[in-house]
């Protein structure tokens, strides 16, 4: 043991950079997978980023304005208490949208509870009749900062101040009221129901139904009016962020298998470069099992200091990384497992190592203790028969010699072209992703949303005057009438949404991914979400029932569904009314020219109709989406970390084993320039082969998987585009002159190095 120790100190000091890079190697991909893990869970749950950065109530108590709340604070396990704060109903008009409201009084922000401002300003004494709205309310509002809200029924107006992000339930039209903070002068001014609020933050949250019931013990139960806890809020929050939790499962997946393909080949090269050294061991006396064990201990010892020191960057300084991925290691200090994952993480990625480690020493330890000599033939082997060609053709030796250097080693060259591909085939991936969702935020009308606002109007207005004062505003590009019903199914086990927009004269564009357009009488177009659910094709045709009407129709064409999980079926509004002829319109979709402000376009009609119509805007997944483009620059960063660290062991591995190639091409005439180039060849051509694999898997593989989540979602197949060419190129030109501009330095003084005469520098 003691010689053991002795020879892998004398080998650290020995070869102190290479030491150096596999630990840092090392911290690189542990610190890569703790920010994908932070990424990971600041995007798919950004209800608990919201409940965290807000120090957020675990349970919202409502009662009447009798209810002497104070008595909460003393309850055992309540660490602190937001309020309590008067409350009183409303009903808020903007741009034509109505919404109820819940204003809650509020001179100051809550140290509990916090609202945490998006835009805008908080509460100002200055302006008595402001209000900051929840985001969710304010969406459906269609209002921002500075917006005036009216309070149907009187002449009262509120000013919108701000919006904030709050951890509570999110405003449901029809089913919750929307939340919006204002002065405690302002709630005594409204007429609708009164009442109060408190929020409790508790030590343990899974106490939470206890804290409950001893909450009503105190205030009894006449006086609560409505509870709400936070898994009621979390459950609602999370229902939208499958696919994005999917998306960066699997990214995350990737990039572990990625990271663990670096280790492998830093680990691999540089056991490949002691082999001499190894067959001294031997020839001094060392077992196979004493060579194992110093390899074994070596790496163990720098993959441990690498581990640690990642975790110990990650957890001290990951907060402070600027943007969005600082923000993300913030939140995912405070979320639950977060301790737990620190240390699995680090743990893991050390069991690797010495597991890898542990099959590259063993090979290592069959190595003989007198290898056999190697003539030294040009650059590892015999020329092909295409680079002599070349040669032939005067092309520069040093790329003939550096190409053929790159692959003379096929195994090991293709193994070095997987790693490097892994990282840019999952870049390539995320390219994608984020031009899918460029293309819902840019071009909705090719997934389904050729309307940007949907109008319905009281039934004091006719039809045609309702069309006509649609298509008097210049914005508007195309009015479709329509109707949406509940239909039940065949067998009456559930319901789906039945539509008939448009008319056979001016039919609706719908986005189809398979069939024909629906033309003829009961023809239809149908979503992926209703294929699966009544188990049939295009071509098939389908039975119904509205009210007590059967309705038979021939599905001829898939289209893109972003609505209801895809279970729509749509047909023309002719068609409908064979069955019904005294059916009117109930909705009209809006097509509106490039350019067009719907936020204006909206606010105009309701103006021209003295708010005899409801306009809404039209909802696009996308707006669900909104955190992945940053948490895709996240992850492009670490897969480039990661794709890095496998470029610098690649050029390492070439430099090394290019030193007993070193003289024979001086006894050819090369110059140290040219010897440098063979090499920068060498891992240009490397990089270049990986950059063609990963591009020409990953398009493919990013089709076939955002379109299978399209499918397993209810919108369907179709909806996936990948980068343009010339972006592809761009990302392929910068990998390669990257990878050759990192070559350069260490193959310039590996060039003019002055090695001994030695026939087995390297294996």
């Amino acid at each position: 043991m003691r010689a053991t120790l002795r020879w892998a100190h004398a080998d650290l000091r020995t070869h102190r950079g290479e030491a150096l890079f596999i630990v840092l190697a090392t911290a690189g991909i542990v610190a890569s997978l703790l920010l994908a893990t932070a990424l990971f869970g600041y995007a798919t749950n950004p209800w608990q980023r919201v409940f965290t950065q807000s120090q957020g109530a675990h349970v919202w108590i409502h009662t009447g304005p009798s209810a002497d709340a104070r008595e909460l604070a003393e309850l055992d396990g309540v660490t602190s208490v937001a309020g309590p704060y008067p409350t009183a109903a409303a009903t808020v008009e903007s741009r034509g949208t109505r919404a109820s409201v819940e204003l809650r009084g509020t001179a100051d922000r809550p140290a509990t509870g916090r609202p945490l401002l998006t835009s805008g300003r908080w509460l100002d004494p200055a302006a008595p009749d402001g209000v900051v709205l929840e985001s969710s309310l304010a969406r459906a509002l269609w209002a921002e900062p500075g917006d005036t809200l009216t309070v149907p029924g009187t002449a009262r107006t509120l000013t919108v101040l701000g919006i904030a992000d709050s951890a509570e339930p999110r405003y449901r039209p029809g089913e919750r009221s929307g939340l919006a903070w204002t002065l405690p002068s302002a709630v005594q001014a409204t007429d609708g129901r009164g009442g109060q609020v408190t929020g409790l933050r508790l030590t343990d949250p899974d106490d939470t139904d206890y804290a409950v019931q001893r909450a009503v013990t105190v205030l009894g139960a006449g006086a609560v009016t409505d509870v709400s806890n936070w898994q009621q809020a979390r459950s609602e929050a999370q229902g939208g962020n499958r696919l994005l939790g999917q998306v960066l499962g699997l990214f995350g997946l990737g990039a572990l298998v990625a990271a663990a393909l670096a280790v492998h080949g830093a680990i691999g090269t540089r056991i490949r470069g002691h082999l001499r050294d190894i067959s001294v061991l031997k020839a001094i006396g060392f077992t196979p099992g004493q060579v194992v064990r110093i390899f074994l201990l070596q790496h163990v010892a720098f993959a441990l200091l690498g581990a640690v020191l990642a975790a110990a960057l990650t957890q001290a300084l990951g907060s402070r990384i600027p943007g969005r991925l600082g923000d993300a290691v913030g939140v995912w200090q405070g979320l639950p497992g977060h301790t737990a994952a620190l240390l699995a993480i680090p743990v893991a990625a050390v069991l690797f190592i010495a597991a890898t480690t542990g099959l590259a020493a063993w090979r290592a330890g069959q190595v003989p203790p007198v290898p056999g000599l190697r003539a030294a033939a040009p650059l590892g082997g015999r020329l092909s028969g295409l680079a002599r060609g070349a040669l032939g053709l005067r092309l520069p030796s040093a790329l003939v010699l550096g190409w053929h250097k790159a692959f003379t080693r096929r195994p090991r060259s293709l193994a070095t072209v997987a790693r490097l591909a892994l990282p840019l085939l999952l870049i390539v991936v995320a390219m994608s992703a984020w031009t899918t969702i460029d293309r819902f935020q840019n071009r909705p009308d090719q997934i389904g949303l050729a309307a940007a606002l949907t109008v319905r109007a009281d039934d004091t207005l006719s039809d045609p005057g309702v069309r006509a004062l649609l298509a008097e505003n210049p914005q508007v590009a195309a009015v479709h009438p329509g109707v949406e019903v509940a239909a039940l199914v065949p067998g009456q086990t559930g319901t789906i949404a039945l539509r008939g927009l448009g008319t056979r004269q001016d039919p609706y564009p719908f986005t189809l991914a398979e069939g024909r357009p629906a033309r003829a009488p009961d023809e239809a177009v149908a979503g992926q979400g209703l294929l699966d659910l009544l188990d049939v094709r295009v071509g098939d045709w389908v039975r119904m029932t509205v009210g007590a009407q059967p309705q038979i129709l021939h599905i001829v064409g898939r289209s893109i569904e972003p609505e209801n999980g895809g279970r729509v079926i749509s047909t023309s509004l002719d068609t409908l009314r064979e069955n019904d002829p005294g059916l009117r319109a109930a909705l009209y979709q809006l097509q509106l020219r490039p350019g067009a402000d719907t936020h204006r376009v909206a606010a105009e009609l309701t103006t021209a109709a003295h708010g005899d119509i409801s306009v809404h805007a039209v909802p696009n997944p996308a707006d669900g989406l909104s955190p992945l483009r940053g948490v895709v620059v996240g992850l492009i960063a670490v897969l480039a970390l990661i794709g890095l660290i496998e470029l610098l062991t690649a050029i390492g591995g070439t430099v090394r084993e290019g030193e007993r190639d070193l003289l024979a091409l001086k006894a050819i005439g090369l110059t140290p320039r040219q010897i440098t180039a063979v090499t920068v060849t060498a891992t240009g051509c490397t990089a270049l082969a990986a950059v063609l694999v990963g591009t020409a898997l990953g398009v493919p593989i990013a089709h076939w998987l955002i379109d299978a989540q399209g499918s397993s979602s209810g919108i369907g197949a179709g909806i996936a585009r990948g980068p343009s060419p010339v972006l592809l190129l761009l990302f392929g030109t910068a990998a390669v002159l990257g990878a050759a501009a990192l070559a350069a330095l260490p193959a310039a003084r590996a060039a003019r190095r002055r090695l001994a005469d030695t026939l087995s520098a390297v294996a």
